[in-house]
């Protein structure tokens, strides 16, 4: 799978970025490479090697779910910029 400048110009634009022409060629030779060696690791014959949860094989001991310190909400919400009952006000970040 080959990404063309087209295609990344598409997918800039939904992202809101805006990319010259040398920006354009370098992310689209930087993707082309993501993509070929994501090829690659595809073909790799899997066969023999046993799935695996994590890539080191250790223990971790968990601990008792149990409380420690009482969390003082006021004291959390007096450190907001805004806040309106229990809840931080935040800016709108989404159109």
């Amino acid at each position: 799978m080959s990404i063309n400048r087209k295609e990344l110009t598409e997918i800039a634009n939904l992202a809101k970025l805006d990319l010259n022409a040398e920006q354009t060629q370098q992310v689209c030779q930087s993707l082309n490479q993501i993509t070929d060696m994501v090829e690659r690791i595809k073909k790799a014959d899997t066969a023999q090697v046993d799935p695996m949860f994590h890539p080191c094989d250790f223990w971790m001991p968990l601990r008792k779910d149990v409380v420690t310190e009482a969390t003082h909400k006021e004291q959390l919400l007096a450190l907001a910029k805004q806040a309106d009952a229990d809840f931080y006000l935040v800016p709108k970040v989404i159109e």
